[in-house]
């Protein structure tokens, strides 16, 4: 059973988080701290104690938004310990997706919090906690989490044919559907270059290895992924064309 240390500024909101984790019968105990203090001073107890000390916390429920230190501030500090617990993160704000995700995060969960959904992340928590697994689940960079009707699912980086711009949100499209996630562009296409995306427009990213046919007509430039067309800008053809002739020549 999981010993479960639970973070959050806003009594109510952590009252009502600990009344759902305690009615959970894969939870042994749940703790309450108000502030990132609170919890590390909480969190270096357990690590003094050893693993198999009284004291130990497994998993860490942890908000974003606190005064002082953040969530991904406190997952950040508890990266560089030797035996880190678990975080999943549990906020009102789903723009933290992707830093909570490369921070390690095993989940993350949405307020107002549902019962079901808090159940899915103690579940998963649960799974690596008596697996032994270390803390880095699968979810990383490698997958994006797209929320849905208040649930999370999770949408693997190599599903994804192109992206397109819409503010500072982006739909990612794949050959199931399309998603929209509040991260702009321009950060996917820094955190994706190591991944094969190429910015060919200021409104799109695609993968390289999707890109079916490169059309060159009256000098203006486009590529066919799928069944879709996108034009690419004079600033990235060259670019573009290169990439794809070395990656058909290797």
């Amino acid at each position: 059973m999981l010993r479960v240390l639970a973070v959050d500024d806003e009594e109510p909101a952590l009252g009502e988080l600990l009344y759902l984790l305690r009615a959970d019968p894969r939870v042994r105990t749940a703790e309450g701290a108000g502030d990132a203090t609170a919890a590390l001073r909480r969190i270096g107890r357990a690590l003094d104690s050893g693993p198999d000390g009284e004291e130990t916390v497994d998993v860490v429920f942890l908000d974003i938004h606190m005064p002082g230190l953040t969530g991904l501030d406190v997952a950040r500090l508890l990266a560089g310990f030797a035996r880190p617990p678990l975080v999943v993160f549990v906020t009102a704000h789903e723009g933290f997706a992707l830093q909570a995700f490369d921070l390690k995060a095993v989940d993350y969960v949405l307020k107002p919090v549902r019962r079901e959904r808090l159940a899915e992340a103690v579940r998963r928590v649960h799974e690596l906690v008596h697996a032994g697994a270390a803390p880095a689940p699968a979810p990383a960079p490698e997958q994006v989490p797209v929320e849905l009707g208040g649930v999370t699912r999770f949408v693997s980086v190599d599903d994804i044919a192109y992206v397109e711009a819409h503010g500072d949100y982006a739909r990612l499209h794949t050959d199931q559907g399309s998603h929209l996630v509040r991260i702009p562009l321009s950060t996917l296409e820094e955190r994706w270059a190591d991944r094969g995306f190429v910015r060919i427009h200021r409104s799109h990213l695609v993968a390289l290895g999707r890109v079916d046919e490169l059309r060159l007509d009256g000098g203006a430039t486009s590529v066919r992924v799928g069944a879709t067309d996108l034009a690419v800008s004079r600033r990235h053809a060259r670019h573009l064309r290169d990439l794809l002739m070395r990656r058909a020549g290797g």
